[in-house]
């Protein structure tokens, strides 16, 4: 395992310039000296991370692919026009973990898939930590939602406090403790003590078990139904965003968005019935504009398991970090 840093060299190969314009590659920061040190003096306020792995989905029994997310992204991002919006000052990118070595791609024995998510857990949340502590907020592409466990947990230890989280996922990833996966890591952070209160939107009933759901009630989780926002037009989805935040925003809190929540987008558990590319974006803008709102974690997109998908899946991503630095950076002013 080892974190691969971004370094100028990097940066040029992905940057296309062009005359009387300036892109967000040609302004973002890069970590220049000791990593430590660049975090506690960097005037950015946010720390750009990716996570390429899929072995957190695999071990929790779904599909691969997620490891492909951070490539598709980073491109996409670094293109986007440089503007008083967003200059790209705000943002120190650090680069991404590499996991390759912890289990072959193939592997398919649970006890070695959940055993390495483990371990991807002790050095996201070691990193996640630092940059926490050093008053930055973590922007994380890529991997398998199992990564919500290893940022709330660091998260957590830089607070010296348990956080809050509003996730906005089909799934509520709140399976038994049964060794780590993707499916629980809200379940173990909540069990460890390093997440108090959890909200989520537009859980599909179709996908959630009874037993699940009536544990999520014993433990005071708060959530809602897709079916209830947009089949049975029980309430606007801005409203349920805003009531979900009301439940979390009064101490430090994640923002989640699993891209399974997106209709027909390439991720791990890709789903015909979803939210729109244009309900994501409000989701991560109404979020980012809370003072409280700690980090932003997109997992779960998967451009490797829809030929030629590349492109969308970053695009779509830049525009959702783009959305959350925007509105989150006004508390910064």
């Amino acid at each position: 395992m080892e974190f691969q840093i971004i370094e100028q060299s990097d940066l040029n190969k992905l940057v296309v310039k062009r005359t009387g314009e300036v892109k967000l590659g040609e302004r973002i920061r890069l970590v220049e000296t000791d990593l430590l040190e660049e975090l506690q003096n960097s005037k950015a306020q946010f720390v750009l991370l990716g996570i390429p792995e899929d072995i957190g989905p695999r071990a929790n029994c779904g599909r691969g692919g997620a490891d492909s997310a951070w490539q598709a992204f980073l491109p996409k991002f670094l293109n986007i026009q440089s503007t008083e919006e967003l200059s790209g000052e705000e943002i120190l990118l650090l680069g991404n973990f590499d996991f390759s070595d912890l289990v072959g791609s193939g592997n398919s024995d649970l006890e070695k898939l959940r055993t390495a998510v483990s371990k991807i857990d002790e050095q996201l949340s070691g990193l996640i930590k630092l940059i926490v502590e050093a008053g930055k907020v973590p922007l994380i592409v890529g991997g398998g939602h199992n990564n919500s466990y290893g940022t709330i947990k660091g998260c957590s230890e830089a607070l010296s406090q348990a956080i809050n989280c509003i996730n906005l996922d089909p799934h509520a990833d709140y399976r038994a403790l049964e060794g780590r996966h993707s499916g629980n890591g809200f379940s173990y952070a909540k069990a460890e003590g390093y997440l108090s209160h959890y909200s989520i939107l537009a859980l599909h009933e179709n996908y959630n078990s009874q037993n699940m759901l009536e544990q999520m009630q014993q433990d005071g989780v708060q959530f809602s139904f897709y079916e209830d926002l947009f089949l049975r037009d029980s309430i606007p989805f801005t409203q349920a965003t805003q009531t979900a935040l009301e439940k979390v925003k009064q101490v430090k809190f994640g923002v989640e968005l699993d891209c399974d929540s997106i209709e027909n987008f390439p991720s791990s558990a890709q789903t015909p019935s979803g939210i729109s590319a244009l309900q994501a974006r409000q989701y991560v803008y109404q979020c980012g504009k809370e003072k409280n709102a700690v980090y932003l974690h997109l997992p779960e997109a998967a451009p490797a398991l829809e030929k030629g998908s590349e492109d969308l899946v970053g695009k779509m991503l830049a525009y959702l970090v783009s959305d959350f630095v925007k509105a989150r950076k006004i508390n910064f002013l």
